[in-house]
């Protein structure tokens, strides 16, 4: 998939306005990344395929009676705020939090809201120190192995919410190192910009 039609993907299901504080963002971080590391550097050329449209996919998944969307680990963005923006459109009263222990990466995001024009609450501090949540969708992306992030996750998981993690092609292995510390209900959902990847979404978690 090219750059073009990633951006045209995304175009198709938001509003011209949506888009437009998509285009605010890339440009806010190509211009940060100069001085903070937001994202690898490698992957910049292809910022609304690995980046913008990887994260997008998650909202289609979201329940239709969620109020709150918890982000962990939330780096430059992804997924949190790019979904944000995105949920601004279709999910307009849901609140949305972004969890980075990185001052700096934490300031991006704020700067990022303001600029794009959307409301979410940028936490900056350790996942370990934020209060419980009760959050309806947890997110995280290339933050850690699915057992850490099912410890991270319950802490903060509403009883009937879910979690949406992108994960890469060892995502089975991971899953069953998590069955040894957890039960969960989840489901492969294919990501539309890598065959080898995973969106995994899950429910009803419980220790073992």
């Amino acid at each position: 998939m090219t750059e073009d039609e990633a951006k045209a993907t995304i175009a198709s299901i938001v509003s011209r306005e949506t888009l437009e504080r998509l285009t605010i963002f890339a440009k806010l971080l190509i211009k940060w990344q100069a001085k903070i590391n937001l994202v690898s550097p490698s992957t910049i050329p292809a910022l609304w395929t690995r980046h913008m449209l990887d994260s997008a996919q998650l909202v289609q998944y979201i329940p239709a009676n969620a109020s709150r969307w918890l982000d962990l680990g939330s780096g430059g963005g992804f997924p949190g705020l790019v979904c944000a923006a995105i949920a601004h459109d279709h999910h307009p009263s849901l609140q949305i939090a972004l969890v980075e222990s990185d001052q700096r990466k934490a300031a991006f995001l704020r700067e990022a809201a303001r600029q794009m024009g959307i409301s979410v609450a940028v936490h900056g501090c350790r996942i370990a120190d934020l209060p419980p949540h009760r959050a309806d969708v947890i997110s995280a992306r290339a933050l850690a192995p699915l057992q850490i992030l099912l410890d991270m996750a319950c802490i903060h998981l509403a009883t009937s919410g879910i979690c949406l993690f992108q994960k890469g092609a060892r995502y089975d292995v991971e899953c069953e190192a998590a069955k040894q510390t957890w039960q969960f209900i989840y489901d492969m959902i294919p990501s539309v910009t890598d065959e080898a990847a995973v969106v995994l979404r899950i429910k009803e978690l419980r220790h073992v």
